[in-house]
């Protein structure tokens, strides 16, 4: 089934979870919105472990699996309902302790970190300098704004300074923007595709890269074709899901929400085909939110 052309609407995961051993599932957007569960979700992730399957949670949250965890805790998302976490904060953090490839092993480390005090786990304990001051820095962290309601316009006189002295950036999370609550809020992402325009180079760490799937795939003990990636982001669950060799399941009620629902004149199929086609990867399935 992987790579067909047609996207199949399902009603909840009993429908398919019979086809798929594994299961990589994304966390803001599918399972909470960054402050409560969604509905059906924790429910869901209960029925698919009671039905045998194996799961990891896949988070572009720029920190790492211990706060993510944490954070799920506080949910009352209970630990027995996934078997493992990855993020991509924790890949930004082994990479940077590591130095194991030739990128990272190539820069110095004295940090500038773009981010609120949120996200510095995944700075800490990776024998870096943090440093005030750009002209001292030998790359810069790019974790997300300080605040949800920040526009990218804020940010704009440190990515044009950092890309004018040429620092290699590090993006912790490839979103561009993520709902919190109700509210649509920027991500590292954003701070990336600027500061590549500007002329910036950029290591991005996370969905859709191959690296972070292939973790998963690793802790899940599952080849890819057994698996299935679910998310509500195209551009970085559907795309990851489906680089790495996995069918995806997208769910409507995330991030294309609004685009899907402005449709005048065209249906949601039709315009979810439009999305598809611009942010170059096609759903194996698609579901209003996460169910069972």
């Amino acid at each position: 089934m992987t790579g067909a052309a047609k996207t199949v609407r399902i009603q909840g995961l009993r429908e398919i979870a019979a086809r798929y051993d594994g299961y990589i599932v994304d966390l803001w957007g599918t399972v909470h919105n960054g402050v409560v569960p969604l509905p059906g979700a924790p429910e869901c992730l209960a029925e698919l472990k009671r039905a045998g399957k194996r799961i990891c949670l896949l988070s572009n949250a720029p920190r790492r699996v211990k706060s993510v965890v944490a954070r799920l805790d506080e949910m009352g998302i209970p630990r027995d309902s996934y078997d493992h976490a990855m993020s991509s904060g924790e890949a930004a953090h082994r990479a940077l302790r590591d130095r194991s490839d030739p990128w990272h092993a190539a820069f110095g480390s004295r940090c500038f970190h773009l981010g609120p005090p949120r996200d510095n786990d995944v700075r800490e304990d990776a024998g870096l300098e943090l440093v005030s001051d750009l002209d001292a820095a030998d790359f810069v962290l790019a974790t997300g704004i300080d605040d949800y309601a920040d526009p990218l316009e804020k940010y704009e006189d440190v990515l044009v300074a950092a890309a004018a002295r040429r620092l290699p950036m590090i993006c912790a999370n490839p979103d561009l923007v993520v709902i919190v609550g109700e509210q649509m809020s920027i991500c590292a992402g954003s701070f990336a595709k600027r500061y590549e325009e500007l002329g910036g180079e950029v290591f991005y760490h996370g969905k859709p890269h191959p690296s972070v799937y292939r973790t998963c795939l690793d802790l899940l003990e599952l080849p890819p074709e057994r698996v299935l990636g679910i998310g509500d982001s195209i551009r970085t669950d559907i795309a990851g899901a489906s680089a790495a060799g996995m069918d995806s399941l997208l769910l409507e009620e995330g991030i294309h929400g609004e685009e899907l629902a402005a449709a005048p004149g065209t249906s949601v199929d039709e315009k979810l085909q439009e999305i598809a086609l611009r942010d170059g990867a096609h759903p194996t399935y698609v579901c209003t939110r996460m169910n069972w």
